[in-house]
């Protein structure tokens, strides 16, 4: 086989993918929808000024911009990825999509579950926003992370006990930004957390840490159920690997 054809063969099918991924021009086409999709939303922020504008940390203070930045970032490595076949991209976008597709669940899940509760608890009512803005905020992502995940990547081999710190660094590591910013704001993002003490914020972040490391290893599952791992030998591979098939001189 030549060497000119490898890098065509190289992103159609990892060894323990059954379903063929889209070509390199439809991956980066999708890759580029998610990121119109993301900077709309951003956009959508800056046209739409509140009190988090002028506050410390802007809207970074919270959880949902910063799954979204992260997102952004996840997706803008992997379109890179695609029009450059360069082999440490495709390592960082899967990396990156290890931590960002598990926090944008986890963003879907907590914000429509306390919604459905009390819409109040997550959004002041004066901070409404529009249905179609929520959507690109709070589902969009999420959906994009999982086409993403299911057909454009190679299986995960993260396992429970990494899930776990990796969530829990996330999970605590918003915590202390979130003190921070609120030791100069005086007043947190969601209202939800200004009705918990301590001990509630604590527990809060406990359980988000843990749905988080449930995600990650559900999503690990849901991969292997869409491309049917257990009917094959599994190879060895590593996240970062680059999707390749076993293939002959």
């Amino acid at each position: 086989m030549s060497a000119s054809k490898v890098p065509e063969i190289l992103i159609k099918k990892h060894p323990q993918q059954r379903l063929s991924s889209p070509s390199r021009e439809t991956s980066a086409i999708i890759h580029l929808i998610g990121l119109a999709s993301f900077s709309s939303s951003f956009k959508f922020l800056l046209d739409n000024p509140n009190y988090a504008s002028e506050g410390y940390g802007w809207h970074f203070v919270f959880l949902t911009i910063l799954g979204l930045a992260l997102s952004t970032l996840t997706f803008t490595i992997a379109f890179l990825a695609d029009i450059t076949l360069a082999r440490r991209l495709f390592l960082l976008k899967n990396v990156l999509s290890v931590c960002s597709a598990p926090l944008e669940v986890l963003i879907t899940v907590l914000y429509w579950g306390i919604k459905s509760i009390d819409p109040k608890l997550v959004m002041p009512e004066e901070d409404v926003i529009p249905l179609y803005a929520d959507l690109g905020f709070h589902l969009l992502p999420t959906l994009f992370m999982l086409f993403d995940l299911l057909y454009l990547s190679p299986p995960w081999t993260v396992t429970a006990f990494p899930a776990m710190g990796i969530s829990s660094c996330i999970a605590f590591g918003y915590w202390f930004w979130l003190e921070q910013c609120y030791s100069i704001n005086g007043w947190y993002p969601y209202p939800l957390l200004e009705l918990l003490d301590t001990k509630g914020r604590i527990a809060l972040f406990t359980v988000s840490a843990l749905l988080m490391a449930v995600n990650t290893v559900t999503l690990k599952w849901l991969y292997g159920r869409v491309n049917d791992l257990g009917r094959v030998e599994q190879p060895k591979a590593r996240p970062g690997d680059l999707k390749k098939p076993d293939y002959h001189e």
